[in-house]
């Protein structure tokens, strides 16, 4: 990690030198507080004009279940490098594993998705983490997630 950045709160310029990717993947806007080898808190403002709304329950836009779990797993990818350090440049974190998976909440447009991503343990590249997506405070999706480091 670059010395000028505040590992504290990142903003999407920060995010993007962590993360390899890109709209309309990239899916976290800014990291709000961070604690090395523990817990991350971020969030992503859903707008009407993500590119999945147009054919999600186009009368009613839905942000799709599998994106708000990409998104959590995008932010334990942050929280895994701002722990570790920098990426190689040939190196990837993949998803290993996604249980206890829960919807409880439609997140629509509008909508402030907020992430709390905490660390349980990582191991020979291998990472497990308890993530939460909320908005207004409220749980939208919660999920266990694995994720696994890989030379490409």
């Amino acid at each position: 990690m670059s010395e000028n950045i505040n590992l504290s709160q990142l903003n999407i310029l920060e995010i993007m030198k962590c993360l390899p990717h890109r709209y309309p993947f990239l899916l976290v806007d800014r990291v709000t507080n961070y604690e090395a080898g523990k817990s991350i808190s971020a969030y992503k403002n859903v707008t009407i004009n993500e590119p999945f709304f147009v054919g999600h329950f186009a009368e009613f836009p839905v942000m799709p279940g599998v994106l708000i779990v990409e998104a959590m797993a995008q932010v334990a990818g942050l929280l895994t490098v701002m722990t570790y350090g920098e990426r190689k440049e040939n190196e990837l974190y993949f998803f290993a594993a996604i249980d206890k998976a829960r919807f409880k909440r439609q997140v629509i447009p509008g909508d402030q998705l907020m992430f709390e991503v905490e660390m349980v343990k990582v191991t020979r590249g291998i990472g497990k983490y308890r993530a939460v997506a909320k908005v207004d405070g409220q749980i939208a999706a919660e999920a266990e997630i694995m994720i696994a480091k890989k030379e490409v």
